[in-house]
């Protein structure tokens, strides 16, 4: 069995030293028979989405009626788009990812805006009570032990506050270091289910103009800062820019396979952190079979509760924090949408806020939006005014650095005719005389180049 320290069959082994603790293992279709209509039930998420069961759960359709799901990013096939399962199951989700985004979209479901580190909150103070939580974790050790693998995110919260558990146990789950460690008496229902997780490579989506962003951002890091990186191709593009650079730490909310190549070169060492001095510490990994293998009972990296790794008081106590995220679209005033186009929900606030506000916290800290100047259609990204509907995740007020395949500025304490210019500066070429007849229709001057 790939990635698997022991076999099916030498798990069972090692525990028949302790007959007490022998777990035992029933069908999916089994196990989600304890879901009850009108429950909630909380899904594991990103490469850790228990695929197995909740196909086996959709399947319930007409059976079970008024069920809410509850997911933070969720990865793979999910066969939602069928009138018996939306007539039963609705999803109510905290982070949107493509495989959900139409059904989040539909009449069928809902996105609650909120920070990734507060979603626990939810869970425990009575805001979602959680009836059933789904989780997809590793084999038991000796100990009788497994851990929730790739995601430990609020999937700890989740375990701990709902009602009943059941875990998809998979062999091909790396056991992962920190907190998520879970004694699988804890779990009402188990299921083993040997099979691949799903996999994405942010690599593959690099191209010229990420490749020059990352150039771009990269000139900002210092060596012996600590890195936060958001999802997708400008993050991986950032660290492909980063082989020259010495004793670099992470302390992030996720990461992917863009880190392996630094950690095995020697450029993160983690050894100037305050905080975890010489881990890698993060709350979810999503990437390929190989980021999978590299996590794998490897104690250099340390996958923590979400309300720790990205609690602000937390963050900016490790010196230069340069946090990495990217935009849908920034106004020239300075305000970042990054989790909706116009009134559609394409993903969600997550951990940006969290970590840009650590980072403008930390000793010599940099939060960064960067993100390419232009859609692919060819809109320019940097506009006159939101689209009617777009959510504002960083706030004008919290906005420092602002990078594009055109450069970079730094809006902290300019004001709104400075950020204006600046940001001007750094759009496409073929869209500047559209922002500076806005931005004469604004202030009502021409712009003036020399900010």
């Amino acid at each position: 069995m790939a990635n698997s320290r022991f076999s099916f069959s030498s798990q069972r082994s090692l525990l028949s030293f302790a007959p007490f603790m022998q777990p035992k293992y029933i069908s999916a279709e089994e196990a989600v028979k304890i879901v009850e209509s009108g429950n909630r039930v909380f899904i594991h998420g990103s490469a850790a989405t228990p695929l197995h069961l909740l196909s086996s759960l959709l399947q319930r359709a007409g059976t079970i009626k008024n069920v809410e799901l509850v997911a933070i990013s969720t990865f793979g096939a999910i066969d939602w788009d069928k009138p018996e399962i939306q007539e039963s199951f609705h999803l109510n989700s905290l982070f949107v990812s493509a495989n959900v985004r139409s059904w989040v979209n539909s009449d069928h479901g809902d996105y609650v805006p909120i920070f990734l580190s507060e979603i626990p909150i939810l869970f425990t103070n009575g805001y979602l009570p959680l009836d059933v939580a789904i989780v997809h974790v590793s084999p038991p050790d000796i100990h009788g032990y497994c851990t929730l693998g790739t995601s430990i995110d609020a999937a700890l919260t989740a375990v701990r506050t709902a009602k009943k558990v059941i875990a998809q146990v998979n062999p091909q789950m790396p056991r992962t270091q920190g907190d998520g460690h879970i004694h699988f008496s804890k779990f009402d229902s188990m299921v083993w289910e040997d099979a691949a997780l799903p996999e994405v490579n942010y690599g593959d989506k690099v191209d010229d103009v990420a490749k020059k962003i990352g150039e771009n951002v990269a000139t900002l890091i210092e060596d012996g800062s600590t890195l936060q990186m958001g999802i997708g191709a400008i993050p991986d593009a950032v660290l492909r820019s980063l082989s020259n650079h010495k004793g670099l730490g992470v302390h992030t909310e996720m990461f992917s396979d863009g880190v392996i190549p630094l950690v095995e070169s020697g450029v993160i060492t983690n050894e100037h952190k305050k905080i975890r001095r010489g881990k890698i510490v993060t709350t979810f990994a999503a990437g390929t079979r190989k980021l999978y293998d590299f996590v794998d009972d490897n104690p250099f990296v340390v996958f923590m509760d979400v309300t720790y790794v990205n609690d602000t008081a937390v963050i900016r106590q490790n010196p230069k924090v340069v946090a990495i995220n990217s935009a849908i679209e920034i106004d020239l005033t300075g305000q970042v949408c990054a989790d909706s186009i116009g009134m559609y929900q394409f993903s969600g606030i997550g951990g940006q806020m969290d970590f840009m506000r650590g980072a403008s916290l930390s000793e010599g800290g940099k939060p960064i939006i960067a993100l390419p100047s232009i859609t692919n259609k060819g809109v320019s990204r940097i506009t006159p005014l939101l689209k009617p509907g777009a959510g504002v995740v960083t706030t004008r007020g919290h906005v420092h650095y602002v990078v594009t395949e055109y450069g970079v500025v730094n809006l902290y304490g300019k004001n709104l005719q400075q950020r204006a210019k600046l940001l001007i500066s750094i759009a496409h070429p073929s869209q500047k005389e559209m922002l500076e007849k806005a931005f004469f229709e604004r202030f009502g001057k021409m712009v003036n180049r020399d900010v």
